[in-house]
């Protein structure tokens, strides 16, 4: 299974902060150790066009010069940088390289990502361009172009924060069909309407969440009977888990590993593609996030290798001429 990564593209951050940065490299050397078969690739960087696919023109020119304010760049929570602006392009572009190798393999995933934050206008909350909403642009530009068809796409994000930033691009798009599994009481205090929104109170624990994560599938499959969705982005976030600082939930590793078998399997047995993105996770102990991140991908190399049996078992047609 082909994943990406961009950790070598670090923030120069002050001393305290609490974004998690040593998170991506710990997960990749622990992927290069422990997930044979997992081949690792370096993203390459969105260019400023793929970023207007889902930002307006004038954000991506302040972000990419230099010219957002004190108060866009706290809201963001980073101070301006090149290093920002690299890493941010980077970010956008392996959860590109994912989704295209997701449509010709069934699933794919990136080491970072899942900045579902971030508005078409503006930066918020870590996250400064919306991978996401990017490639998924991007992909239905390519389907188009390539196969002059609509490709539909459903955003699964199950990281412990409501996606906001998502939701609002996507608000007027029938062809995007968000769902956002998340915190009630958690960050963004104002949230904005998905197409289905389930929120969790505080202390919720693994029967619940799993229960909650079930009707949720059920909801985005029922709405999906005439015509399943092309591509599925699945923010698998380790924040929902009980020991991660800010997430609130009570959710166990082996019922985050339960949720993602789950949203992977259902994906695999209709035939949608799926890309992945780790999302959040600010662990009390940040190998705790690592380890939930680890398993996620050691999951998606699983339903990877039946994705790969499944074809291998499709009868050959007979040639009749």
């Amino acid at each position: 299974m082909q994943a990406y990564y961009s950790d070598h593209f670090v923030l120069p951050l002050p001393s305290g902060h609490r974004f998690p940065m040593p998170k991506y490299r710990l997960l990749r050397n622990r992927v290069e150790a422990e997930a044979a078969g997992v081949v690792l690739a370096e993203a390459i960087a969105a260019t400023d066009g793929e970023l207007a696919l889902a930002h307006t023109p004038h954000y991506v020119t302040s972000v990419v010069e230099g010219l957002l304010s004190a108060a866009e760049q706290r809201e963001i929570g980073f101070p301006w940088s090149p290093a920002m602006v690299e890493r941010a392009r980077r970010s956008v572009g392996a959860t590109i390289c994912a989704a295209r190798t997701a449509l010709r393999e069934g699933v794919a995933a990136q080491l970072a990502g899942g900045t579902h934050h971030a508005y078409a206008h503006k930066g918020s909350g870590f996250c400064v361009f919306n991978d996401a909403a990017v490639a998924a642009r991007l992909m239905q530009a390519e389907e188009h172009r390539h196969h002059r068809r609509l490709l539909r796409v459903a955003v699964i994000d199950l990281d412990v924060h409501q996606g906001n930033g998502t939701a609002s691009i996507f608000a007027d798009d029938d062809s995007v069909f968000t769902l956002s599994l998340h915190g009630a009481r958690n960050f963004p205090f104002r949230k904005e309407a998905s197409d289905l929104d389930v929120e969790l109170p505080d202390g919720c624990a693994d029967n619940e969440y799993l229960a909650a994560l079930d009707s949720a599938l059920a909801t985005l499959w029922q709405r999906h009977q005439a015509a399943l969705p092309g591509l599925v982005f699945y923010l698998a976030g380790a924040d929902p888990h009980e020991g991660d600082r800010l997430g609130r939930l009570k959710i166990s590793a082996a019922g985050l590993a339960e949720r993602d078998r789950r949203v992977l399997t259902a994906c695999r047995e209709r035939g949608v593609p799926v890309a992945i993105s780790m999302a959040g996770g600010y662990g009390r102990v940040i190998d705790d996030s690592v380890a939930v991140h680890l398993q996620t991908l050691r999951e998606a190399q699983r339903q990877w290798q039946a994705w790969q049996a499944d074809r291998r078992a499709e009868p050959m047609e007979e040639c009749t001429g």
